[in-house]
């Protein structure tokens, strides 16, 4: 029979087994905490590739692994989003939602970007949400609320997508683009878009406010990009005319002759069906492509990748999607150009005919116009709807975000 042993001894030795375990639990904690942590931004990624970066939802709308949207295209960088602030106060989580401070998440899609020789740009603000801006006490307060996000992420380039509501209130643009200002001083390098709404005159008149408010706190971002989609923009001619537009504006704000205008210009655009219902094909970013590498614009990029993709069936039953683009395209079709405007060589894809507008209908409603002010009842077509209007209303796209126009099916 064996000994026995002492209840002391034993109790000793229990108590080591789960020091032991205690300790290798926190050594497994800090590893995967560690390979999580974003590493240093990519020494090798030029600042070409920022102003080429496309938006990715890192969280949401399905997103795709990026190390093989990279692999396919070519394509080095990408701009996440979006940073709001945490419910109402000065500190920075993504969509509103996840705290920046205890991210791994978005952390581990930048280390898998980086480990396959890209970097990101992380995207502030955006179309809804809280922005910290609007919250923050100042310049000061938004620039430190920014700064943990990046040096969390180790980042060499931010972008601040200026819309609603925030463009709206001018002391949280203020403290936005003074926190802009303040992060591109104590950053050296820091490359620094600005985005914000576009229309047929170049953007708007709040839009036209933020360009006077960077010109009276002498602040010069990397460029001003617009977005011309969910504006009444119908394909590629509409969006050059509107960027032709807002380059004449950059110069009579900033006093920039015209090369200098165009060296910090962008264009995001809409990759498939937009919001309301406007379409741009493969030959739509094609021609924007041309005209922004002739005219040395600094900016190409577009919302989003989670969506360059085709839907099941391709139109989408002539509805837009967070996950697919509603036209018939190959996987990352859209991206290609972007790493074109960077200077890669994008790989080949298989080839497709997307069409070029939306298949012809039968709509027999006169076609909307932005300059007829319509009576509520007011029936017209667009973009292979019919819409009835449901009051009184002037230049508010049927689809769009005023919610006037009343979707009445296909045509």
């Amino acid at each position: 029979m064996a000994p026995t042993t002492p209840s002391g001894a034993s109790s000793r030795r229990a108590g080591i087994l789960r020091a032991l375990a205690a300790l290798a639990v926190a050594v497994l904690a800090v590893a995967l905490a560690v390979a999580l942590r974003p590493g240093a931004a990519r020494a090798d990624v030029t600042r070409n590739w920022y102003g080429a970066a496309p938006y990715v939802m890192p969280l949401d709308n399905a997103p795709p692994d990026l190390s093989q949207v990279m692999a396919a295209t070519s394509q080095k960088s990408f701009e996440l989003a979006f940073i709001l602030a945490s419910g109402n106060s000065c500190s920075p989580a993504w969509d509103g939602t996840a705290p920046v401070s205890s991210d791994t998440a978005v952390g581990a899609v930048i280390n898998t970007v980086r480990a396959a020789g890209g970097d990101v740009s992380i995207s502030i603000g955006g179309y809804n949400g809280t922005k910290l801006g609007q919250v923050c006490s100042g310049a000061a307060a938004t620039a430190a609320a920014y700064q943990q996000v990046i040096s969390k992420y180790s980042l060499k380039a931010i972008d601040f997508d200026l819309e609603e509501p925030e463009y709206e209130n001018s002391a949280a643009v203020s403290n936005e683009l003074g926190a802009a200002q303040i992060l591109q001083r104590n950053n050296p390098g820091l490359y620094v878009s600005v985005t914000t709404a576009g229309t047929a005159s170049g953007t708007g008149w709040f839009g036209t406010q933020m360009l006077n408010t960077a010109k009276g706190l002498g602040f010069t971002p990397d460029n001003y990009a617009i977005m011309q989609f969910d504006g009444g923009f119908s394909g590629s001619s509409s969006q050059i005319s509107a960027l032709e537009n807002f380059h004449s504006l950059l110069m009579s704000t900033f006093g920039w002759d015209g090369a200098t205008a165009y060296q910090h210009e962008g264009f995001s655009g809409m990759n498939g069906r937009s919001d309301s219902g406007e379409y741009f094909s493969q030959a739509d970013f094609q021609a924007v492509l041309n005209y922004a590498t002739s005219h040395h614009l600094s900016r190409f990029t577009f919302w989003s990748v989670n969506r360059d993709r085709q839907c099941v069936p391709p139109d989408n039953n002539g509805r837009t999607s967070g996950t697919c683009s509603s036209v018939a395209q190959g996987a990352w079709d859209f991206t290609r150009f972007t790493a074109a405007f960077a200077g890669a060589t994008p790989p080949t894809s298989p080839p497709t005919t997307p069409p070029t507008s939306p298949p012809p209908g039968t709509c027999t409603a006169p076609a909307w116009n932005a300059t007829t002010a319509y009576n509520g009842g007011a029936v017209v077509s667009y973009q292979t709807h019919t819409w009835q209007a449901k009051w009184w209303t002037y230049a508010d796209v049927p689809g769009g975000p005023a919610g006037v126009w009343a979707d009445q099916g296909a045509c």
